[in-house]
This record gives structure tokens, C-alpha cells and sequence, in this order.
């Protein structure tokens, strides 16, 4: 398992019967997890001192309950700053685990000592994307959501990276990725965060079970001779990390030689030194 365990600014510091209790740097949060099926004794005193609860419905979705947190604030990782601000279905903006692959193709980038084109797919707000840019990458970060992008440059410009060389865009992958085939245009590295489900800007649909793999293989068609590395995280309960693995090897191994690696990805449970699992990741790195 790959364990984010370099965070100053969030924890995990309990978690059970269905939710997890967070520290945001100086706030409280809990909220809902559904790898959380252990019911233990809630004895950590954040349970009851939360800035912010964000409760399930039966029905679906649900809502937020605050107890005196700001509609927006900011934490640090290494030299990034996030900001934060609770919106629909639990979300915060940010994904803490995910600091593990950060650390992981930052170090890669570094160590290529020449220019690296970074192609960032389901981008979000913007982690992976500031992380590859500070490590000195080119980055093209694309997603659907035009606040989602909106967010990410605020993200940016808080991490002193304004000006750093980031293209953002506002598309469906799919299409963007089919667009730049048909341009000629190449990435050294690609990274890729795709939802189980989700939507386009134009009502495109995306499911993960029948669409990932068309798509790795469409962007296998876009990574230089030379490319780096390749980077695919998945949420998806019961996607096992073997399964992503079959297709990167079948894929992308195959073309471009290397080395592929998927697994877990966690999060330290500062209560107990237990951890969290919070996905899964597909590594592919390049032997030259």
C-alpha cells in the first residue's frame, strides 16, 4: 500500500461506523466513508468537537451541518497550498491521498533533467497538476467542470505558481485526447483521475467500467517515444488495483517497455496507527 504519510496540515484521526474524523489544518471534519464498515468506540474528543459534519441521506446525496467553519480556508503540502471549502457530496476540493503519487512522479520529473510535457485528465482542482508543475514539468491540465478549473487556478496562484507554464482547458477527455491525436501533439507523461461516473460538458457519459480501457488505449496514441511515466487512480469500490495493472501492462507496456505497479493507496490513522484505504493506483514507469 502506498501510504500518504507526509502531510503536516490534515490526519485522519479516527474514523468508524461509516464516517471518518479529519483534521483540515485548524478544523474539524467529519464525513461519511464506505470503506468504513467497523463500528469501534468514538473516544477521540474531535468526534464531538467537529467544525463540520456532513450527513448521508437515506435517500441519496445529503448535507452539510457547520459549527463554526469559514466558507473558505487553506492548508499546505510541501511547498502547495490548497483551499478548501465543503460542497456538494462531501467533497473539500482536495484528495489528501493522492500527496502519495504526487511525491512519486515529482520525483521522476526532477530526475528526467530535460523538458517533460504533462497531460493531467480529470484534472479537478488541480493537485497533481501543481505538483508536476513545481517538480518543473509543462502541464496541461483538462477538465469538464469550468469551476473545477476556476478553483484549480486559485489554487495555483496561492502556491506561487501563476506563471508557471500550465495550460488550462475546459473539455470532455475523450474528445480533447481524440483532438490531439488528430494535431500530431505528444506528452511524456500522463495523468489520469477519472470518476465512476460522470458527465461531460456536452452530456458526454462516462462510466468507468466500459470506458477506461478504450480510453488508456486512445492515449497511448499521444505519449512520446520517450514518455516517463503514466499515472491512473481509481475510486471505484471493487476495481482492484490487479485490474489496472492488465490493462496498463496490455497497453502500455507493451509498446513502451518499463515497469508497472498498482496498489492501494492509504491514509495514516493517527488514533491507532491503522490505515485508511482510499483507492486504488496504476503506476507505469519508463526504464530509460
Amino acid at each position: 500500500m502506498w501510504i500518504a504519510d507526509n502531510w503536516r496540515d490534515y490526519e485522519v484521526i479516527d474514523c468508524s461506523n461509516g464516517e471518518k474524523l479529519e483534521r483540515w489544518g485548524d478544523y474539524l471534519l467529519v464525513r461519511p466513508d464506505p470503506q468504513v464498515i467497523w463500528n469501534t468506540p468514538k473516544t477521540q474528543n474531535g468526534w464531538k468537537k467537529m467544525n463540520g459534519h456532513y450527513h448521508r441521506s437515506s435517500k441519496g446525496g445529503g448535507e452539510w451541518e457547520f459549527f463554526n467553519l469559514p466558507e473558505q480556508w487553506s492548508i499546505n503540502y510541501r511547498q502547495l497550498t490548497f483551499n478548501l471549502k465543503p460542497f456538494s457530496f462531501k467533497h473539500t476540493g482536495l484528495f489528501p491521498e493522492q500527496a502519495a503519487n504526487w511525491d512519486w512522479f515529482s520525483e521522476i520529473i526532477r530526475c528526467a533533467k530535460r523538458p517533460v510535457k504533462v497531460l493531467n485528465l480529470f484534472a479537478y482542482t488541480g493537485g497533481a497538476t501543481l505538483a508536476a508543475a513545481k517538480a518543473g514539468a509543462s502541464v496541461t491540465h483538462v477538465d469538464a467542470s469550468k469551476g473545477m478549473v476556476n478553483w484549480a487556478k486559485e489554487n495555483a496562484a496561492s502556491s506561487g505558481l501563476s506563471d508557471a507554464p500550465i495550460r488550462w482547458l475546459v473539455d470532455d477527455c475523450v474528445k480533447f485526447v481524440e483532438r490531439e491525436i488528430r494535431r500530431g501533439n505528444k506528452y511524456d507523461a500522463i495523468i489520469m483521475d477519472p470518476p465512476s461516473y460522470g458527465r461531460g460538458p456536452k452530456g458526454e457519459i462516462w462510466k468507468i467500467e466500459t470506458s477506461i480501457h478504450p480510453f488508456i488505449k486512445l492515449c497511448t496514441q499521444i505519449l512520446s517515444k520517450d514518455a516517463i511515466f503514466f499515472l491512473i487512480n481509481s475510486y471505484t469500490t471493487g476495481l482492484a488495483p490487479s485490474v489496472l495493472t492488465y490493462m496498463i501492462e496490455t497497453e502500455i507496456k507493451s509498446q513502451f517497455g518499463g515497469e508497472t505497479i498498482s496498489d492501494e493507496l492509504g491514509l495514516p490513522v493517527s488514533s491507532n496507527g491503522l490505515v485508511l484505504p482510499c483507492g486504488a493506483s496504476g503506476r507505469w514507469k519508463n526504464n530509460i
